[in-house]
């Protein structure tokens, strides 16, 4: 078994074009998220996987390792797979864990990504990703904040941009909404890791209504019966979105190193 972290990143952004490349205190965008999780205990190797060679040089460049794939495909979860094949050049195996990391997160807590190694590790379920918990109202009903409901077992039941659980009798975060069921409320953060045999399984299964609908993929995998577990976190991750937030996360990353 092998355990490998894979960051996606591409050219093309509608509000940010050419985000990977930004320069944050002297670096690119990318190579501060490279050298983030590579601090990560859990994993032998870590690579991006990109559309473009600009980012592969910055990354080389950084002292990172790089990997091409199309521009164009189904989701981001076929873009790890992809990425693998063309890395390994071959397949890879049903036992490997591969963990899907954003590309514009360069304050990613390592240590997440060790507890969701470990979650398949210790575990017969097929994927694992996080949450965080939802502070407010505005949040909890916006259609960019994905919800994710819970078993007791901590394993997603369903994702969804809507507002769930949905508090039948108060209104949401209100004073007479008992505290423990505040606590269902959290949101999710975008990161997976995957099974090996999964995820080869997963990208041969087209998208399923669910997540044509909600415009989740991890949808298809609940729709094909898989378990997913779910690590909780209070760290509620900062990405770059918008050249706003660079100068924001730039800010922090130089406070960080002079610490």
């Amino acid at each position: 078994m092998k355990k490998y972290g894979i960051i996606p990143s591409r050219f093309g952004s509608s509000r940010f074009p050419g985000k990977p490349l930004a320069m944050l205190a002297g670096k690119p965008l990318v190579a501060w998220v490279f050298e983030a999780v590579k601090k990560a205990k859990s994993l032998d190797d870590v690579f991006v996987a990109t559309d473009d060679e600009r980012i592969v040089k910055a990354v080389e460049e950084h002292g990172g390792k790089a990997v091409m794939t199309p521009s164009e495909l189904p989701s981001g979860t076929d873009r790890i797979a992809c990425a693998a094949r063309n890395f390994f050049g071959g397949d890879f195996a049903d036992d490997d864990i591969l963990v899907n990391i954003q590309g514009d997160e360069p304050l990613i807590d390592p240590g997440l990504i060790d507890e969701l190694v470990a979650a398949l590790t210790d575990s017969d379920v097929e994927m694992a990703t996080a949450v965080t918990p939802i502070k407010t109202a505005d949040d909890f009903a916006a259609k960019t904040v994905v919800k994710v409901v819970l078993d007791r077992e901590d394993r997603a039941l369903y994702f969804s941009r809507a507002p769930i659980p949905c508090d039948r009798d108060h209104a949401p975060f209100g004073e007479q909404q008992a505290h423990d069921s505040r606590e269902l409320y959290v949101r999710h953060l975008g990161i997976y890791a995957y099974r090996g045999g999964f995820l080869k399984c997963y990208i041969k299964e087209p998208p399923c209504a669910l997540e044509k609908t909600e415009k989740l993929e991890q949808l298809r995998a609940l729709w094909m019966g898989a378990k997913i577990a779910v690590v909780k976190t209070n760290d509620e991750g900062v990405g770059v979105d918008t050249p706003e937030d660079a100068v924001r996360v730039e800010k922090l990353l130089v406070e960080r190193s002079s610490d």
